[in-house]
């Protein structure tokens, strides 16, 4: 009798560990999705530079920039995620300077929170992701 039990509960908790694992790829997939990456270097390059700049480019009393602020932070975590890992990617011109740019926008995001960029970081970063989409577009 103690058998069957043991045998009906591995096999019950074998089912269930299948059907959490199947669960829990199905969301990790459907996640994926959200970034807002298309999965095209270039056309994500672009796409990122471009959300960045315009959310540099809000005043400090703007009232979307809280929320523009936080889509950049999702969509540089999407960004450097995806690219950094492929070393054909990594070691472009175009990825070291969008990465240079982005490590400094969420250093600023992530110490000071609730204060403006400076002017001199806001010039650098616009400098740097102009200079990438060149870059990328160049094929470099």
């Amino acid at each position: 009798m103690t058998a069957a039990i043991t045998a009906w509960t591995q096999r019950f908790l074998g089912g269930f560990m299948a059907l959490c694992l199947g669960a829990c790829l199905l969301l990790t997939g459907c996640n994926a999705s959200t970034t807002g990456l298309s999965g095209n270097y270039l056309e994500d390059t672009v796409a990122v530079a471009d959300v960045l700049l315009s959310t540099i480019a809000l005043g400090a009393d703007d009232p979307g920039r809280p929320e523009a602020e936080s889509q950049a932070r999702s969509l540089m975590t999407g960004y450097v995620a995806r690219y950094r890992p492929r070393s054909a990617i990594n070691g472009l011109g175009s990825f070291t300077t969008m990465q240079t740019a982005v490590n400094s926008l969420a250093g600023h995001y992530t110490n000071y929170p609730n204060r403006p960029l400076p002017d001199a970081l806001k010039e650098r970063l616009t400098k740097e992701l102009k200079k990438a989409e060149v870059n990328v577009t160049r094929g470099a």
